[in-house]
């Protein structure tokens, strides 16, 4: 499945939930994301992650791949009155320069990386004792639960639309990524992990979906039109209260560079 986000910028930058203040206040307690800090945010997208760090005082440069997902980043930055520096670039090869950081983050967006190449480059523009955060914050398809259930209903709906789909079914843990930086060198390796419910009313939760690789990020235009009819039809016979609220894991690896 190629995936594409700048095909759903305007959607990614309305609905998708940024990460919530319990994240950020953990990093903290960390070492990062602190005022004055110099942190790289890899994969920004729309610069969750990085306005969050912005708005603590962080000097924060935003990177991605899509010009379109920078754009976005810029406009709410601008719209928070916070400052971020944007880089068009891959997380793998930044063109940045070596230990020019002190933290390098990461937001719903590893899996998309090569994975080892993204670590040395992580490691290679940290310097010494920097901070690596791979953070996410899924939504969780909760089997018994009505807001667990329309996330399940939700992507068994994307499935049908898009077979090439296969990342439903997820419990918003990815414990492969402490590997990953294990393999890179890293090491004090830790784990945050915790769960919260995220309220959606039926247009938000629609925006929120036609915003993910499922839908907007790789289906066609008037597939991704049909697709939102369905999930308004579903969300109007089966799930009429709103709002919805979604339960969410919270997750991210935290590791050190070595001295």
């Amino acid at each position: 499945m190629k995936v594409d986000f700048g095909r759903t910028a305007a959607d990614y930058a309305r609905h998708r939930a940024g990460f919530p203040e319990q994240l950020f206040a953990r990093l903290a307690a960390l070492g990062i994301g602190r005022a004055g800090q110099r942190v790289l945010d890899l994969g920004s997208g729309t610069g969750s992650l990085a306005r969050g760090f912005a708005r603590r005082g962080a000097r924060v440069t935003a990177l991605d791949l899509s010009v379109d997902l920078l754009a976005q980043a810029r406009a709410l930055a601008a719209d928070e009155g916070v400052d971020i520096e944007t880089v068009c670039a891959p997380a793998e090869d930044s063109g940045l320069p070596d230990a020019a950081f002190e933290a390098v983050t990461a937001g719903q967006c590893w899996h998309w990386f090569d994975r080892p190449r993204a670590a040395a480059e992580a490691r290679r523009l940290l310097v010494p004792g920097g901070m690596l955060a791979i953070c996410h914050f899924d939504w969780l398809p909760l089997p018994g639960t009505v807001p667990g259930t329309v996330v399940a209903a939700t992507e068994a709906l994307i499935e049908a639309h898009n077979p090439a789909w296969t990342l439903g079914g997820g419990d918003g843990r990815y414990p492969a990524w402490a590997a990953d930086a294990a393999d890179a060198g890293f090491g004090a390796i830790e784990c945050i992990d915790f769960e919260i419910s995220v309220p959606y009313g039926h247009e938000a939760w629609r925006g929120r979906i036609r915003a993910s690789a499922g839908v907007g990020g790789s289906l066609a235009p008037e597939a991704v039109a049909v697709f939102d009819r369905a999930l308004a039809a579903l969300l109007a016979a089966e799930f009429p209260g709103a709002p919805l609220q979604v339960p969410h894991r919270c997750f991210a690896v935290i590791a050190k560079a070595p001295l």
